[in-house]
């Protein structure tokens, strides 16, 4: 099927991957248009839109995801192209039937390559059937039989981890240590799965102690034709929740690391996918196993912009337009190294969330230095979606020097009127193990679990 051409792109997404996305389209010529909430009319971006449309009031049932006001909107607009972001309904793939049912490009992959990656067991089987490792277990949802998950737990070996087929973020997820647990794991998995995803699948795979969470970018243009982007590292986690990501991953053998990206573009080719596309694994004792795949921009995309010097929302979109790759992956390299700290209007302490007006931003500048924000002062946070306001993003020759970028950076940056995180993360890139790097997905738990870091430290922005 031959898309439409579009001039058009209405950004069904808020914060500051909207003003991201607009930035991206007004520099390829495209016209906007922001939806917003009733909450979110005084931020940044709906004043630089050619266009912006309220479109419910604050909770994103009524805004955000409500899936026929935002067709509804994109048609009154004369849009041709609908861009979900990240998060809302970005990889929902009855929303991308809907778009194009609409006559309207959904800019991202088709429906179908989000249905296959989306569901954590059929992804597994597509992986190993395309070559790519994957953590030790079956690649089949398990049935309502105890004793033969008690059986399989028993092969794979303890401990196992029960995860829900169609989870994502952290959720649907238990591990279990000793068989005295998997029953009480099994029911209450499924439960949450039920709940949170609507289909109560369950999987089990093999629980790994200490590995790093390293990812590969992927951009295909579904006639063919994928390239892979190099690596990253979001090891530092709270929660299953990403802090720190950096790119390229280090202390890994280029090799190995080439080797994985060549298996993750015969993956692509042979789905047929289409547009940006990151495969996530977890790496122990050297071994790679494949994970998930998120089927859309990831929130950590800057940090390989930057050391790959791609517009990576920019490509998204021409992928979007019809366009075959104009890169081949000999044209694709890794200058240099990048971090990204994500800044979360919450208490850094407890976490707890931290609406309310921003009194004063500052933010720091100098060479390889990006912030990524719509908020500003005077700009009231809502207390209604996800608590991150801006992402710092450095890069520099040599980690060392992005890493001193960095926290030089972190110093320099100050947000008054509400808490944040910025003292959490001034004191974890001074960690001797962070500047090391290599840390694993559970190192962050365990530093803030000894509670030093907020001895001395300004408990404000």
């Amino acid at each position: 099927m031959i898309r439409p051409a579009f001039t058009k792109v209405l950004i069904a997404n808020r914060g500051e991957i909207a003003l991201r996305i607009l930035r991206a389209c007004k520099s390829m010529g495209l016209h906007t248009v922001v939806v917003y909430s009733q909450a979110d009319r005084s931020a940044s971006y709906v004043a630089l839109a050619d266009q912006a449309l309220c479109i419910g009031p604050a909770p994103a049932s009524q805004s955000y995801l409500d899936q026929t006001a935002l067709v509804l909107a994109a048609k009154a607009s004369g849009a041709g192209a609908i861009h979900p972001g990240f998060g809302f309904l970005s990889e929902n793939a009855d929303f991308a039937v809907r778009v194009e049912q609409a006559g309207l490009v959904f800019i991202g992959p088709t429906p179908d390559n989000i249905r296959d990656m989306g569901d954590k067991i059929s992804a597994k089987r597509l992986m190993i059937e395309a070559g790519v490792p994957c953590v030790p277990g079956p690649n089949h949802a398990l049935d309502f039989d105890y004793d033969k998950s008690c059986a399989l737990a028993h092969e794979i070996g303890y401990p196992v981890i029960i995860k829900a087929a169609g989870g994502g973020g952290g959720k649907g997820m238990r591990i279990v240590t000793q068989e005295a647990g998997l029953r009480d794991a099994l029911s209450l998995t499924r439960e949450e799965a039920r709940r949170a995803f609507g289909a109560s699948d369950i999987y089990m795979e093999k629980y790994l102690a200490h590995p790093r969470h390293i990812e590969i970018q992927v951009l295909a243009d579904g006639k063919g034709h994928a390239l892979w982007l190099g690596s990253r590292d979001c090891s530092p986690q709270r929660r299953h929740q990403k802090m720190l990501e950096e790119a390229p991953a280090v202390a890994i053998a280029p090799e190995i690391i080439s080797q994985i990206g060549a298996r993750c573009v015969a993956a692509c080719e042979r789905l047929g996918y289409r547009g940006l596309g990151t495969f996530e694994f977890l790496m122990e004792d050297g071994a790679f196993f494949f994970i998930e795949m998120n089927t859309r921009l990831q929130v950590e995309h800057p940090v390989t912009e930057m050391v790959t010097g791609i517009d990576i929302v920019e490509q998204q979109i021409r992928v979007a337009l019809g366009e075959p790759l104009a890169l081949r992956q000999s044209d694709i390299s890794q200058r240099g190294h990048a971090f990204e700290c994500r800044i979360n209007a919450e208490d850094p302490e407890t976490f707890a969330p931290s609406p309310g007006v921003i009194s004063a931003w500052h933010m720091p500048g100098g060479p390889g230095v990006r912030i990524d924000s719509h908020a500003f002062a005077g700009y009231r946070v809502p207390p209604h979606y996800d608590s991150m306001i801006a992402k710092l993003i450095v890069h520099g020759d040599t980690r060392d020097i992005a890493l001193r970028r960095l926290a030089l950076a972190l110093d320099e940056m100050n947000i008054e009127g509400i808490k944040t995180n910025l003292p959490l993360h001034r004191a974890f890139v001074r960690d001797p193990q962070v500047i090391a790097g290599g840390v694993d997905i559970h190192y962050l738990e365990s530093w803030l679990k000894e509670a030093s870091w907020t001895k001395d430290q300004h408990h404000g922005s």
